[in-house]
């Protein structure tokens, strides 16, 4: 039986990756649960990221990894996501933000080079820490309250970070700061040391296993060689696909889960199953339409960011667009879903009520739905009338 996951394979190599990711995200989904209700950080899913070789599918070839398309991490993480958005979501910061800092160059080549190396050999993970609780999300143009001061050699970074996905496992970071004597706000890579805390304040109504809690800097220092100074080239910001791709993921699986309930689910008073109901069907076709709409949208818009190099920039309105549709028709899919089963679905023996939770975060992913409409406005009134 064709499967609609499978619509956009287009290569033997991509239907690989897709096996591989698929019996990672039937290892996950097996352990969603427990994390779930614990609020715990999967450490043996990433264990098992980084022998399957996951964590090095974005770094360039020249440095031993895979160099995979846009397009085909897409594919991927919707592929994880349906196991369990979580640790989809989370391992997203990282192999996204290695295509970007590829794509970009905004990293000095030998500090990149370094990176991507301790990747393919030590499964070394990446994630860049802005958010703060004064400022909120750096993409609604906050400054950041983490300060960098000037120190022998380098510089002593103090301040607070929320969100910052991936703090228990990772070794290193980035973080955004503010630097008084100029006036400006610089990134920084810094390696964890004893001044650095984790605080584990992530308790969440979803994404509850993203391990995303506040991580403190008390004068931590950094070598000046490690302030990331420069923007790079625009690369519109296409990496980012990576969180719509993992909210399709999560909607793909509560739309099947409501398909197998469908099918099986027969009432006493009935002779055949639940999915004979026209309204039923009815809610199955909404279904579809939401999905299939969104996923055309992203794996478009994937596949013009990986072709159409030089307009990169051009394309932030398709891009957020594609982010916004595959979102907010996630939600809705997860909520058709939930009326097919019926109260059943709130049950937390079943996997809905966690989708339907889950789901939720993607509004408050970047970009947000107030700065993809006012992009799309922009890129309109731009427009030469006819």
């Amino acid at each position: 039986m064709n499967r609609v996951i499978d619509q956009y394979i287009r290569s033997e190599e991509e239907q690989d990756w897709v096996r591989k990711a698929e019996e990672l995200a039937a290892l996950f989904a097996g352990r969603a649960t427990r994390h779930d209700q614990e609020g715990s950080f999967p450490f043996e899913n990433f264990a098992d990221l980084r022998e399957a070789g996951y964590l090095k599918l974005t770094v360039p070839e020249e440095f031993g990894g895979n160099g995979i398309s846009l397009y085909t991490l897409v594919m991927l993480q919707e592929r994880l996501a349906y196991g369990d958005g979580s640790t989809a979501l989370a391992v997203g910061w990282h192999v996204g933000q290695i295509l970007h800092l590829q794509t970009t160059r905004k990293w000095p080549e030998a500090i990149f080079a370094d990176l991507c190396r301790s990747v393919v050999s030590d499964g070394t993970m990446i994630n860049t820490f802005a958010s703060e609780a004064a400022s909120g999300s750096p993409s609604r143009g906050g400054k950041p309250e983490t300060t960098a001061v000037p120190a022998d050699g380098g510089w002593r970074i103090t301040g607070r970070k929320t969100f910052s996905t991936l703090s228990p496992i990772l070794d290193r970071f980035v973080v955004s700061a503010y630097i008084p004597d100029e006036d400006c706000t610089d990134d920084f890579l810094i390696h964890w040391t004893d001044r650095v805390t984790l605080v584990e304040t992530w308790d969440t109504l979803g994404m509850r296993a993203t391990g995303s809690h506040d991580v403190v800097l008390n004068g931590v220092f950094v070598d000046k060689d490690m302030r990331l100074s420069g923007k790079g080239m625009d690369d519109g910001g296409g990496w980012l696909l990576h969180i719509p791709a993992c909210y399709m993921g999560i909607a793909m699986a509560a739309r099947d889960y409501a398909l197998e309930f469908a099918r099986s689910y027969r009432p006493n008073h009935m002779n055949e199953p639940i999915a004979a109901l026209p309204s039923v069907q009815h809610s199955i076709g909404e279904m579809e339409i939401e999905l299939r709409t969104a996923r055309s949208l992203l794996y478009a818009a994937a596949d013009r960011w990986d072709r159409e190099i030089e307009d990169r920039p051009a394309l932030k309105p398709e891009l957020g667009l594609a982010k916004y549709v595959a979102t907010n028709n996630a939600i809705k899919i997860v909520d058709l879903a939930m009326r097919i089963v019926g109260a059943a679905s709130l049950s937390r023996n079943r996997p809905l009520e966690r989708y339907y939770r889950d789901v939720r975060a993607g509004l408050h992913n970047p970009p947000m739905d107030s700065t993809v409409l006012h992009t799309l406005a922009k890129a309109a009134l731009a427009e030469t009338p006819l």
